[in-house]
């Protein structure tokens, strides 16, 4: 058992994992070997993973300073937060305003165990096993709670974890049970994966080798995960062009993420 109480049978470095592999792609150093071949054939079949998985963590960075700085949220849900990489969600958030709170969420308990060290004195954010398929659980768990009031604007982060959902585990229904637990005036801010500008077919088969299969959709499909949301601009974006702060990287084109931030009307 670890440290913080994660049963080491439950930590599985024989198949690679979604969280990790973004995080050899990024340049981290909290992966396995086998995260490593995965990372490399996935670099091989898609040349641009690196620059999709940075646009999308540029993204992310973007999105959270929207929210806190002109949505005024002052707590937020990160579901699938992944391994931690430097600025992190609370970090962000907390330059923009601090009394911000962040509750992240993620299955893997090596990310579980990476995230209690990092926040051992951050008394405003927690880090809880949780899997996105469980979504009552999530937004029922004591430490969820302990954080974040859902009688006032929350906002939701899922960034590149829905395109691990299958269409059989009903990911319009997931969404949808944390979007009715929101308060008016909560965003969501999402990215998911996509074919439409490239084959990614490679790609994907290198994921569904992992513990996580990839499950690439288009923009239409994508949209629908906003339902109960009213989109803001620019809507539903390739992830670089969504309120960029610099020029996009040349092959910005060819980036296979969407992103987009919508806000929950009363």
């Amino acid at each position: 058992m670890t440290a913080d109480g994660v049963r080491s049978e439950e930590i599985d470095t024989s198949r690679p994992h979604p969280a990790r592999i973004y995080d050899y792609l990024l340049g981290g150093k909290d992966n396995y070997e086998v995260d490593q071949r995965a990372g490399d054939e996935l670099a091989a079949a898609a040349p641009e993973v690196r620059i999709g998985l940075r646009a999308n963590r540029a993204f992310l960075r973007r999105a959270v300073r929207h929210v806190v700085t002109e949505g005024g949220i002052r707590q937020i849900l990160d579901i699938g937060t992944g391994l931690p990489t430097s600025p992190n969600v609370h970090e962000i958030a907390l330059d923009a305003a601090p009394d911000v709170r962040v509750a992240y969420v993620d299955n893997d308990p090596i990310v579980k165990s990476h995230g209690d060290a990092l926040l051992s004195s951050e008394g405003a954010t927690s880090i809880v096993l949780g899997d996105l398929r469980d979504p009552r659980a999530i937004v029922e768990h004591p430490d969820i709670r302990r954080i974040i009031d859902f009688d006032e604007p929350v906002a939701l982060l899922l960034v590149a974890i829905v395109h691990f959902l299958t269409d059989a585990e009903k990911p319009e229904e997931t969404i949808a049970t944390l979007r009715d637990a929101l308060a008016p005036g909560s965003f969501l801010v999402l990215s998911h994966a996509t074919g439409d500008f490239a084959d990614r077919t490679a790609a994907q088969a290198v994921y569904n080798k992992a513990t996580a299969t990839l499950n690439l959709r288009s923009r239409t499909e994508i949209e629908r995960f906003f339902n109960g949301f009213d989109l803001i601009t620019p809507g539903l974006s390739q992830a670089p062009f969504w309120r960029p702060d610099s020029p996009p990287p040349p092959g910005s084109e060819q980036i296979g993420f969407y992103g987009g931030v919508a806000r929950k009307s009363a």
